[in-house]
């Protein structure tokens, strides 16, 4: 009666994540990835080296070129989604970004704190004396 109800299935119940989790991407999609990857890097030497982009808006252009490399990186070539079959999988990418975001962010918070509160070097001379 249960099988009625709930049918059987073939898929193992409780399977650690990337096991059998149907196979490598195929030729087309690496190549499609490479495809995106090459034109992305090419329109990031294009920002860097051109005068139609405003000036100060070169680094916020290359920064979300930058992101949408590793996008491409994390679904074409990793074979990472959010789908239910990837949740693991996608939860331990989210916080190694986070954790990558927290020291790097940090770092730059308590540098700027210590060169804020530094004693500027003429001062500092002087006092030696």
């Amino acid at each position: 009666m249960s099988d009625l109800i709930d049918p059987p299935t073939n898929e193992p119940q409780g399977r650690p994540p990337g096991v059998e989790r149907g196979g490598h991407g195929s030729v087309l999609t690496y190549l499609t990835g490479l495809g995106f990857a090459i034109v992305l890097t090419l329109a990031s030497f294009w920002a860097a080296g051109t005068h139609l982009v405003w000036g100060p808006a070169v680094p916020v252009l290359l920064a979300a070129l930058a992101v949408g490399q590793m996008g491409v990186h994390v679904v074409f070539f990793f074979h990472i989604s959010s789908g239910p079959g990837d949740t693991n999988n996608f939860l331990a990418l989210v916080f190694g970004v986070f954790v990558v975001g927290l020291v790097v962010f940090g770092s730059i918070l308590i540098m700027a704190n210590l060169d804020a509160n530094m004693v500027p070097m003429d001062k500092l001379m002087r006092m030696q004396r």
